[in-house]
């Protein structure tokens, strides 16, 4: 076996990494209009490259701007889609961490007319990232099922669109514009940050879904679909991999259950070339469902938690690498941390230092099991 020359690379993450406090403040500051946005970007370029730097020092392939240009990894892409307006919370969502429950009250999504794209939305994140790099930048977008998930057909509306089949068609068409963008700007790999699919495997999250009117049986395959037009249009040479989520909040997770009533229609009807999936606890099932991965498909396992600052073995991590590797052949596998280490602006558990020991870990690892 042998490194990958292309992603997902063996030693990979999934995107987001802890601001500067500064940087943090700054935005802040900007969004009361008390500096201008010259002020504002010159502060986080540099703080682009110092994570662009963090980044390749511990030996990563895959590099993002750590998502310092948003304050949250959805919200900030999804509102600048004409007629998506962020509504103030409707519900608060009970996040778990090891010891407490925090509440979390989040904004929600509103569709009040036709979807369309008038402006590139993160085009201009990647070209301020890419001049940084030496290895592969990497983007992250939401997935487009957000914009259905957290309301359902009541968010949605009816005016605009008596038939759902014509959002989910606009939907994916303001994907495939901002994607072809981003190609002409250089991008040749993507993540999808999808939580959706994921909270269809926590059974208490399948009762809210119901709730709101919709079906979790038939949602999955509606979703693939989506998600597939979406991306339809990409370059032959971009490869575009998908994230699952259960919540990432201040160290907290939101949803529980593994992997199998999503599984069979994940690996084989969503037109991805990898899965980077949380493995980090027994919330997220065993490795069985990996059976159904098709050849040609790469899972990325989230094996290292950035839900807590303690740092994993290496033999623990080998060991977890060889048990998944009974279901699905070691070729097809990689390794990175579970999610993202600051899904939002507001930071995790962890610190810096915990960050980078992780990364350098995952790197090592994945060094000793492939390289």
């Amino acid at each position: 076996m042998a490194m990958r020359t292309k992603p997902p690379f063996r030693a990979d993450h999934v995107g987001s990494l802890i601001r500067p406090p500064k940087l943090a403040a700054l935005r802040a500051a900007y969004k009361r209009k008390e500096i201008s946005k010259a002020v504002l970007k010159e502060t986080q370029d540099a703080a682009i490259r110092d994570v662009v730097k963090l980044q390749e020092d511990v030996g990563l392939k895959s590099i993002t701007d750590g998502e310092f240009q948003r304050d949250w990894f959805h919200v900030d892409f999804l509102q600048e889609i004409e007629n998506i307006t962020v509504v103030p919370p409707s519900m608060t969502l009970r996040f778990h961490t090891h010891d407490h429950d925090i509440d979390v009250v989040a904004p929600g999504l509103r569709v009040d007319g036709k979807l369309k794209r008038t402006h590139p939305i993160f085009v201009d994140h990647f070209k301020t990232l890419k001049p940084f790099v030496h290895e592969t930048p990497k983007m992250t977008l939401p997935s487009p099922s957000t914009v259905h998930f957290r309301g359902g057909r009541k968010a949605i509306n009816e005016q605009a669109y008596p038939d759902l089949a014509e959002f989910y068609a606009d939907l994916a068409r303001v994907y495939r514009e901002e994607i072809a963008d981003l190609a002409e700007a250089g991008c040749r790999y993507l993540q999808l940050d999808e939580v959706n699919l994921a909270f269809l495997c926590d059974p208490k999250l399948r009762d809210q879904v119901r709730n709101i009117g919709e079906n979790p049986e038939t949602l999955p395959k509606t979703y693939a679909s989506l998600i597939n037009a979406a991306i339809g249009s990409r370059p032959s040479d971009m490869v575009v991999c998908m994230h699952l989520c259960r919540g990432n909040f201040r160290g907290a997770w939101l949803a529980e259950g593994g992997y199998d009533p999503v599984a069979e229609v994940l690996f084989n009807e969503v037109a991805v070339d990898g899965f980077f999936l949380e493995y980090d606890s027994p919330r997220a099932g065993s490795f069985e469902p990996l059976r159904f991965v098709p050849k040609g498909k790469t899972i990325v396992l989230g094996l290292v938690t950035t839900k807590l600052g303690k740092l994993e073995t290496k033999d623990e991590l080998k060991r977890r690498i060889e048990e998944a590797s009974r279901y699905i052949p070691i070729e097809q596998l990689a390794i990175s941390p579970q999610c993202g280490f600051a899904s939002a602006i507001e930071q995790n558990v962890v610190q810096v230092e915990d960050q980078i020991a992780k990364l350098r870990l995952v790197v090592e690892v994945a060094q000793e099991v492939w390289g």
